[in-house]
């Protein structure tokens, strides 16, 4: 009796150790496209309305097929061009700098308001305030000019991601409701907090991802339209830094344009730099405000603490991605904590004819 007993520990203990050996291996093969199906589930949840929509005409299949490719054309295709657009109007912008040596003279006014700030500071600063920014251009440009070769390399990446997530995006949209039920199944939980735990994950991606970036490509976009007709050069790279720092919490947009609002003032042009200041304030800053509210309309509301932590936590741990999976997994940490302090048959149901039925429901 007593060998089969240890006999049946040790194949036990065999079986997990070639559970834990298989999910090494699996994690291994998967890990570097964690990212590319990550974005992919992020844009089969935002898209999933517009497949429902498609299905009833075109089939499971064929709305899978026409919902990857509209993502290809109306969120990958535009992101691409703009990166590439970008890319040529940053090396522009920072090799002009570098060969005028950022020639242009200190405005007066900038340069008295620099002097009071260097004579009350208690450390050395230039005398000109040029100074810095021709230094740290110089750096920008010393920077590009090493890695050109890696930049078109982290291009052909990027393509072949791109790919990935097109390809999962097509199997999450056409085998969704598998997977979720799926999903359902293996939570360690009762059906009605799996439910909740599984919608407030929904919730919180159209939250921290549908809105933000909405907000974001707006106030990215009205900022690129704002410098562009104020003549500043290169709109496309200030629009692109405005949606940006948009996305960052407690940055927001105005770090772009509030310097070139000052930098108007300074330079003694007040008309371009009230007209900057009234779009940066009444336009870019109210898009926030108005937008948001609309796109969250009906969704339950998630802690600003925990979004805030969740974004710049999730950014350090796991990269760009890091905003959509911070915030998801400090969720289900709550989920499993409560799930934890709070004993299954207290949360079951709250009369006992409510749990016998949810019970035979649930039987086979």
């Amino acid at each position: 009796m007593s060998t089969d007993t240890e006999r049946d520990r040790f194949v036990r203990l065999l079986f997990y150790a070639v559970v834990l050996l298989v999910a090494y291996l699996s994690f291994l093969v998967v890990g570097p496209f964690l990212g590319a199906l990550a974005w992919a589930a992020v844009f089969a949840m935002l898209l999933a309305p517009l497949f429902k929509r498609l299905t009833p005409r075109l089939g499971t299949t064929g709305a899978a097929l026409a919902t990857t490719l509209l993502a290809f054309v109306l969120i990958i295709g535009p992101l691409v061009t703009v990166i590439a657009v970008l890319a040529q109007e940053a090396t522009r912008m920072v090799s002009l700098a570098r060969d005028t040596g950022f020639a242009a003279d200190t405005p007066a006014r900038l340069q008295e308001i620099w002097d009071a700030i260097r004579h009350r500071v208690p450390f050395e600063l230039p005398d000109d305030p040029l100074a810095l920014i021709r230094q740290a251009l110089h750096a920008i440009a010393g920077f590009l000019a090493s890695s050109a070769g890696s930049f078109v390399a982290n291009i052909a990446s990027a393509l072949f991601q791109i790919f990935v997530i097109l390809f999962a995006l097509f199997f999450l949209l056409r085998d969704g409701k598998s997977i979720v039920s799926q999903v359902r199944e293996l939570l360690p939980f009762e059906p009605a907090r799996r439910d909740r735990l599984l919608q407030q994950t929904y919730d919180l991606v159209i939250a921290s991802v549908g809105a933000s970036f909405a907000v974001a490509f707006s106030q990215g976009l009205i900022a690129g339209i704002a410098f562009w007709l104020l003549g500043f050069g290169s709109p496309v790279f200030l629009g692109v830094l405005t949606a940006f720092f948009s996305l960052l919490p407690a940055v927001g947009s105005w770090i772009v344009w509030v310097p070139a609002a000052i930098w108007l003032f300074a330079s003694g042009d007040v008309t371009r730099g009230l007209v900057l200041t009234g779009v940066g304030v009444g336009i870019i800053g109210m898009v926030d405000n108005v937008l948001r509210p609309i796109l969250l309309s009906g969704r339950a509301s998630m802690s600003g603490l925990l979004v805030f932590i969740g974004l710049l936590g999730g950014v350090s741990a796991f990269g760009f991605i890091g905003l959509v999976v911070g915030p998801v997994v400090l969720v289900t940490a709550g989920t499993l904590l409560e799930a934890a302090a709070t004993p299954l048959a207290r949360s079951t149901s709250d009369s006992p004819g409510e749990g016998e039925t949810r019970e035979a429901q649930s039987r086979p």
